[in-house]
């Protein structure tokens, strides 16, 4: 049987809200997972996601944890919009024979939504890496400034404390622009469709069947729990997955770096020094974070969607008279 088809408006608003939702709830893990994959060997200053909340707590106050949100609230209404949107597109057109979807092609219209989102994707995590990592790095240079200042404790020149400049995303893209124009915004395209292309292959298709596993019949709707189950488990198992993709473009998408640590030219050479410097295991980095983000956020995601919260509200506004 074919997908039921659901109008435009009602896609964008449901992957919009569910979007906001999702990201002010999880965001701090989200931080947190970014912080633990851009920390090399050499220079670790978190040893879990628990100890780098707590410090990003004690030196940046409670809302540091939430340092780059606003770039992702801002934005995350189109991405979200564009994925969930595109994805019932291509399954829609994919079913127009009025077959049930296989699983091949459930996993090409993941594919097509995993595409069509990086357009916003790509910049939103551009910037938001750069703001969530600045933490990090600041963090780092004044631990080895006060190490420096205690081994020089006799000397007159003492070290000189660090004193962090925050900026902003509208500064970033500014700076971005001028310096590389469009294509400094998106930097990573290529491990951002690494990552999102096989996700969306992955989750889309899964959640489908799992939700499926809820329907007495074809032509019911899943309970809510069952679509936020699904939604979870579907989210989770795809982003661990993905994770070694999103531990590659998390670093080639960060602009500074802390002391001592690789710059990366490429997908290639960044998975070569990772590999070589950090052993496999690295490419698993912050992947329970990962895990504990997607969940949640796809979980949210599915339940109002499926509930049609902006169908209950495009009813209820005047129609319009032939």
């Amino acid at each position: 049987m074919a997908d039921k088809q659901i109008s435009l408006p009602a896609k964008l608003i449901n992957g919009g809200i569910a979007g906001l939702i999702g990201v002010t709830c999880v965001f701090p893990i989200d931080l947190a997972k970014t912080r633990l994959q851009n920390q090399q060997n050499g220079q670790r200053m978190y040893s879990s996601m628990s100890d780098c909340l707590i410090k990003t707590i004690r030196s940046e106050g409670y809302f540091g944890m939430y340092r780059g949100a606003a770039v992702n609230l801002t934005l995350v209404t189109p991405e979200k919009a564009i994925k969930l949107a595109a994805n019932d597109f291509f399954r829609y057109h994919l079913s127009k024979d009025g077959k049930k979807l296989t699983l091949l092609r459930e996993m090409l219209a993941g594919c097509g939504a995993g595409t069509c989102q990086v357009i916003v994707t790509t910049p939103m995590e551009m910037l938001k890496i750069q703001l969530q990592d600045a933490g990090r790095i600041a963090a780092q240079k004044k631990l080895m400034a006060a190490q420096a200042q205690l081994s020089s404790a006799t000397s007159a020149g003492a070290a000189e404390s660090v004193v962090e400049t925050r900026t902003t995303a509208t500064q970033i893209t500014r700076e971005l622009l001028r310096s590389k124009g469009i294509a400094g915004l998106y930097k990573g395209l290529g491990a951002t469709l690494l990552r999102d292309v096989p996700f969306s292959i992955v989750y889309f298709p899964l959640f489908a069947n799992l939700n499926k596993l809820g329907q007495k019949s074809p032509d019911v709707k899943a309970p809510f729990y069952v679509s936020f189950l699904s939604g979870c488990l579907a989210g989770s198992t795809a982003a661990v997955a993905v994770n070694p993709c999103d531990v590659i473009k998390t670093r080639l998408q960060s602009l500074k770096r802390g002391v001592n640590e690789d710059t990366y030219s490429g997908i290639l050479d960044c998975t070569r020094k990772i590999w070589q410097k950090e052993g496999p295991l690295a490419f698993l980095k912050g992947a329970y974070c990962r895990a504990l983000v997607i969940a949640p956020l796809f979980g949210i995601a599915q339940v109002i969607y499926f509930i049609g919260i902006a169908e209950f509200f495009l009813d209820m506004l005047p129609k319009r008279r032939d």
